[in-house]
């Protein structure tokens, strides 16, 4: 099964065989104001790597480490570094470029010796074992062979026999499906053929493939073009590029272009503006889509971007999901994750979560510049995030090493050039020394052992349960319910003593998650967490340290539903959404306004999820139910809205303190 074995500064990936804020303006998801609502991903399983950076992996003195591939137990590593040393030696060994090493214990490959004279962005295994090298060099093992070659991965020395070459500029990306092997850059011939930043050679033979004619050309800002970084989805039937090019085959693509290859190569009517739009400087950020990466099932990919100041009229410092089926021009991501003006300079998509690396210091941040705003989350230089929502998970290994680094070691720099799921972990390459409080000299690894599963979590999905109704402070009542309607005779009443102060509140899993007044915040307020088992409210305790700065008691009733917070605010008639990331539980910076139609919000008083309906109390006291369905716009349509239950004395359905539990 091919893996993708990454470049980078810039330079990266191809793949590797193994053999053997309320009102807020800007996004967090989708563009400002409206949200689209055509497509709304569910959170599935992930699997989480370690925080803790193995130990036995080798140190890389200065440069930068831009790529990884491995076969076997053998990992190899290339970037623009000269000197490396095994994690207890005490001297450097000479190794300029490109090194390999044992992965199990750390050791030096000794018998791969390689000479270089420039710079290795990418590196893939090819189907029949070889390892094919992209960069920036002229000559291998004493013999011209520019930018592109493949090596006996036992010694190093080169494959005579296989005829790729780069015939000028340099090789940024490969990327490998099959035998079909992808080759950008800033080159204009491959293989004495003329070819404008991407080609398709034979992985097994460096042969050009004479049916791929994809030109990316015509640099921004009067530079030369160059196709950045590319991948290709699982099935092979989908090419990704990112780069400096605004035309590919004559038609305008500005950074970002989609190729199909399901028959003969052609660019498909798939086209985005958001990188249009100058971000900071241009002769400081020539482009800005850094890198790409497609899912596990090919159905999106993610591009991360540097460029400074620009948002929200541009993807500008930004993470974002793109859905490889949409068709069309001025395309809008699913959902961007601003940083808030930090570069992002790498992305890996493995088992069901997005890496990223580069020198930003939060997520979640599009309410500032340099600073971290309202709902910034702490995140220096490498981060992990929901694929469904682009919300942070909680995981944070941090760019730093403390007290651990050495004398002349960087603590943390400019970039993660490379992300790269391995065999055994995610690794990482960067251009300092930093990584879970350790030091790890330009490269490391984040194993799976010592990991964790994240699981989904939802609201129940049975019909038949029971609504929880605030009915004093500290109060519950609750009432069986089928779904369609409530059987008054089943009121009870219980006293709540960790349930004061509650506003709006909703069930997922096992847990409520509730608005609670907390004097001495930022807002006034915060969201609590409770364990609730049907009985009693569990001792609260809060939902993260990240959400205080949000006035939660403002919400007049609220319900979850994969990955989103819908609710209803005090002096507002809409219905709105921000992301909430159940793992770590932060809350989204941006604020959405979801489309309805015939139903005015601020009457609203109290919320739950129940079947794919919203049931809803209101001013008048009444309970009411109206099918919801986000995928459609209108998502409610207030015309279909039923009455279950009038008011009564022992139910007023008028308090924004209610949630629907199968307990």
């Amino acid at each position: 099964m091919p893996r993708r074995a990454r470049r980078h500064h810039g330079l990266r990936r191809g793949r590797a065989v193994l053999l053997a804020v309320a009102g807020s303006f800007l996004a967090v998801t989708m563009a400002a104001g409206t949200a689209s609502a055509a497509v709304v991903p569910a959170p599935a399983p992930a699997r989480l790597v370690s925080t803790n950076p193995a130990d036995q992996t080798p140190h890389a003195k200065d440069g930068e480490v831009r790529a990884f591939a491995e076969i076997g137990n053998v990992v190899y590593v290339g970037g623009t570094f000269t000197q490396v040393k095994e994690a207890s030696a005490t001297t450097w060994t000479p190794r300029s470029f490109l090194f390999g090493y044992d992965r199990t214990t750390g050791a030096l490959a000794t018998s791969f010796a390689p000479v270089l004279d420039g710079a290795v962005n990418t590196l893939v295994v090819s189907p029949n074992g070889y390892l094919i090298v992209g960069g920036a060099f002229k000559n291998v093992n004493g013999v011209a062979r520019r930018n592109l070659v493949a090596l006996d991965p036992a010694t190093g020395q080169t494959v005579a026999s296989w005829v790729g070459r780069s015939d000028g500029g340099t090789v940024r990306d490969l990327a490998l499906h099959g035998n079909s092997l992808y080759v950008a850059g800033a080159f204009s011939w491959i293989n004495g053929t003329a070819h404008s930043g991407l080609a398709r050679v034979n992985a097994s033979t460096g042969a050009i493939d004479p049916t791929f004619v994809v030109d990316a050309t015509v640099g921004r800002h009067d530079t030369a073009f160059y196709v950045w970084t590319i991948d290709v989805a699982p099935d092979g039937r989908t090419l990704v590029a990112g780069g400096n090019f605004m035309q590919v085959n004559g038609a305008s693509r500005n950074q970002l272009a989609l190729v199909d290859l399901s028959g003969t190569p052609t660019l498909l009517d798939w086209s985005t503006e958001k990188y249009v739009p100058p971000c900071a400087a241009p002769t400081t950020f020539v482009h800005y889509v850094q890198d790409v990466s497609f899912s596990a099932d090919g159905s999106y990919f993610i591009v991360g971007s540097n460029g400074g100041a620009g948002w929200p009229a541009a993807y500008c410092d930004a993470l974002v999901r793109f859905e490889t089926a949409d068709r069309g021009s001025n395309l809008l991501a699913t959902w961007v994750n601003f940083t808030g003006n930090d570069t992002i300079t790498s992305i890996e998509v493995a088992d069901g979560v997005v890496y990223l690396g580069g020198h930003f210091r939060w997520l979640n941040n599009p309410n500032a510049s340099d600073r971290a705003g309202n709902g910034a989350i702490d995140r220096l230089g490498v981060g992990a995030v929901n694929p469904a929502t682009g919300m942070p998970l909680n995981w944070n290994p941090r760019r730093t090493a403390g007290a651990a680094l050495p004398p002349g070691a960087v603590n943390w720099d400019s970039a993660v050039p490379v992300l790269w799921r391995g065999s055994d972990g995610i690794y990482f390459g960067q251009n300092s020394d930093g990584m879970g409080n350790e030091y790890h000299g330009r490269l490391g690894m984040f194993p799976l052992a010592g990991g964790r599963s994240v699981a989904p979590r939802n609201p129940p999905t049975v019909t038949d349960g029971f609504l929880y109704l605030g009915t004093a402070n500290g109060q519950l009542s609750k009432v069986a319910f089928d779904g369609s309607a409530v059987d008054a005779a089943t009121v009870t009443a219980t006293s709540q003593p960790n349930f004061t102060r509650a506003g709006a509140s909703w069930r997922v899993a096992d847990r409520i998650y509730w608005a609670h007044t907390v004097s001495g915040t930022p807002s006034g307020s915060r969201i609590d967490v409770s364990t609730f088992d049907g009985t009693t409210v569990g001792a609260p305790w809060e939902a993260s340290g990240y959400n205080d700065w949000y006035n939660a008691t403002a919400m007049t009733g609220a319900f979850f539903l994969n990955g989103r917070l819908y609710y209803t605010r005090s002096g507002s008639s809409a219905l709105y959404y921000r992301y909430f990331e159940i793992d770590g539980g932060y809350l989204g910076a941006t604020e959405f306004t979801l489309p309805t139609q015939g139903l005015s919000w601020s009457g609203v008083r109290g919320m739950a999820w129940v079947n794919g309906n919203i049931v809803y109390g209101a001013t008048d006291g009444r309970l009411r139910s109206v099918p919801f369905d986000p995928t459609t716009a209108p998502a409610v349509d207030g015309a279909a809205a039923v009455v279950l239950a009038q008011r009564s004395s022992a139910l007023n359905w008028s308090t924004s303190t209610m949630f629907f539990s199968a307990q």
